[in-house]
């Protein structure tokens, strides 16, 4: 068995040998531009949407809490549960606007743990067919056989997989309950920098007596007053029963964590085996996250330099003469179709001198190939014009 075995498995890793990608080293700091292989390229690639990657008061608060209380943690359930992690899930429950909050290591965990440790094989999970990679891998760990994916943001889609699914729920599980139905949805979709409608997911969550989780690993510190999110945005504290964010995007640092009413955080808090079975997050990353927060707490500064940055370059590149989609974010898509041609544009942008990522098939359809720019609060006006710029030239350039 052996000898048939192996060269196949060898066979299956050549063939993705042939499809490995070197990712480009960077040997800066996260910042407005990123050095690489001795130059400096304007970063408009990486969704450090508040430019916390460098800031002062961040790197500061990690240094003190090193000086203080060294680097490593532990288990949580065991020696690894830190004052500071407290104080970070109190400080983000409060700034969430939410009852309690728990931190993972990482916002993929974040929602493996949302899925699986709520729901059985016999639940029933509706989710956004656009929805990210982790929360499609959450809802595969968790074993659900029931599932509906409905057409991206279409809610006459939605309302009819509510429909099918209120009628499997009158089946009851084998224990005698009947099953819970979950709505999932990114809040932000990072392909295309579009808003989930999140007011009307919420009013048929209601109506056919569901519970929501969003996923806003990038809302968070970007949507709704001081960065709250976009639960805040659209005004629905309250209602959406799991908020699902990510610690490493605006916030910059490392980790994620659910949002949620307090029994809900308690069923987490014992039986999340994402987190019973994980490291805590290291003393630095989460002093750093702490001021963070604070920060946020403190004043919508940042907040505001990031959407002028946004409306800027959206106007920007509108007026010379590209297609943005729909996006309502930082995430703006400049749409080129073809796939070829989207590796060629990418290509040419880092040679002017612009780090700007091609997105391709799988991560997007076939057809809707694009160059993703991510906007960041570190941006003066002065890198806005040399990107837009440096796209200029590169659109002639193609046409020729």
């Amino acid at each position: 068995m052996a000898a048939q075995t192996v060269p196949k498995l060898w066979s299956r890793l050549s063939a993705a040998q042939a499809k490995k990608t070197t990712p480009r080293v960077v040997s800066s700091g996260q910042g407005a531009y990123l050095t690489i292989g001795g130059k400096d390229y304007l970063n408009f690639c990486s969704s450090h949407y508040l430019g916390f990657a460098e800031e002062p008061r961040l790197k500061k608060a990690a240094q003190n809490a090193i000086e203080q209380y060294g680097l490593g943690t532990g288990y949580r359930t065991l020696s690894g549960t830190h004052a500071l992690h407290i104080e970070l899930e109190n400080k983000i429950a409060k700034f969430k606007g939410t009852e309690a909050a728990v931190c993972f290591t990482s916002a993929y965990s974040a929602n493996a743990s949302a899925v699986q440790t709520l729901l059985t094989k016999e639940d029933i999970v509706i989710s956004d067919q656009l929805n990210h990679a982790s929360i499609i891998d959450a809802v595969r760990v968790s074993g659900v056989q029931r599932k509906f994916a409905y057409a991206h943001s279409d809610m006459t889609d939605l309302e009819a997989k509510l429909v099918a699914a209120q009628e499997m729920q009158k089946t009851p599980k084998k224990n005698g309950e009947h099953p819970l139905i979950l709505i999932i949805t990114d809040g932000v979709f990072s392909m295309d920098g579009d808003l989930a409608p999140l007011p009307k997911i919420v009013e048929l969550a209601k109506k056919y007596d569901a519970l929501t989780m969003v996923d806003d690993a990038h809302g968070e510190g970007v949507l709704g007053f001081g960065g709250r999110g976009v639960v805040n945005h659209f005004g629905l504290e309250g209602d959406v029963d799991i908020e699902i964010g990510s610690l490493s995007k605006a916030f910059s640092v490392m980790g994620g964590f659910i949002a949620a009413k307090q029994p809900l955080i308690d069923h987490y808090l014992m039986n999340a085996r994402q987190r019973l079975m994980s490291i805590a997050l290291t003393i630095p990353d989460t002093a750093a996250l702490i001021e963070a927060v604070d920060m946020l707490s403190e004043d919508t500064r940042l907040i505001d330099k990031l959407w002028g940055n946004v409306d800027y370059l959206r106007k920007g590149f509108v007026e010379l003469g590209f297609d943005i989609g729909h996006s309502e974010t930082p995430i703006i898509p400049v749409m080129l179709g073809d796939e070829d041609h989207a590796k060629a544009f990418s290509a040419k942008l880092f040679e002017e001198g612009v780090f700007a990522s091609p997105i391709i098939f799988p991560m997007v359809a076939k057809g809707k190939a694009r160059v993703r720019v991510i906007v960041s609060a570190s941006f003066s006006k002065e890198d806005c014009d040399a990107g837009l710029a440096a796209f200029k030239r590169v659109k002639d350039a193609l046409a020729k």
